[in-house]
């Protein structure tokens, strides 16, 4: 079987504006059909402030950047949140790239690194008007619960709770 031609490394602060302007691609794309231009331009700025992603880094979460070649079309971050469970926080493919496996790709390669630190699952929230659901549902993910999570400024996010066992 022939891999397709990503790799991967560790995004750490020097990357934050790169994540950034993969941000912008992404999350237009993404949710502009689900959410309001008032609330996915709060969600950005929430999320993706450079102080935003540098206090993610500094709470231990692990950023991913994911290469075609020499481009990045992709990024991820996870997180230990207790001795076996990990958290899916992110994981964006650039629309012109999603559908080639690159998705796939990058969260096999989170759910080795999560094997390696004895993890034995790994939980994620996903919109539940975001087709993605159905991506991580391929991957043997399974919807816990709904969820209503008031981000502030009167906005919510109106998510599943999605979760996968690690099988070693």
């Amino acid at each position: 079987m022939m891999h397709a031609p990503y790799t991967i490394r560790e995004a750490g602060v020097s990357d934050i504006q790169l994540i950034r302007e993969l941000c912008e691609q992404v999350w237009p794309a993404t949710y502009a059909p689900i959410l309001s231009k008032e609330q996915l331009s709060y969600m950005m700025e929430w999320m993706y402030s450079p102080a935003s992603l540098q206090r993610q880094m500094n709470e231990g979460c692990q950023f991913l950047l994911l290469y075609s070649k020499d481009k990045p079309v992709a990024y991820a971050s996870y997180q230990q949140i207790s001795s076996q469970r990990y958290k899916l926080h992110k994981l964006y493919v650039l629309p012109t790239v999603q559908g080639l496996g690159a998705g796939r790709f990058l969260l096999t390669h989170i759910h080795e690194q999560i094997k390696q630190q004895r993890g034995q699952s790994i939980e994620l929230q996903v919109n539940r008007q975001n087709k993605a659901r159905f991506f991580y549902e391929t991957l043997g993910y399974s919807i816990r619960e709904e969820a209503d999570i008031d981000v502030g400024n009167g906005f919510y996010m109106n998510d599943y709770i999605m979760a996968l066992q690690l099988v070693y």
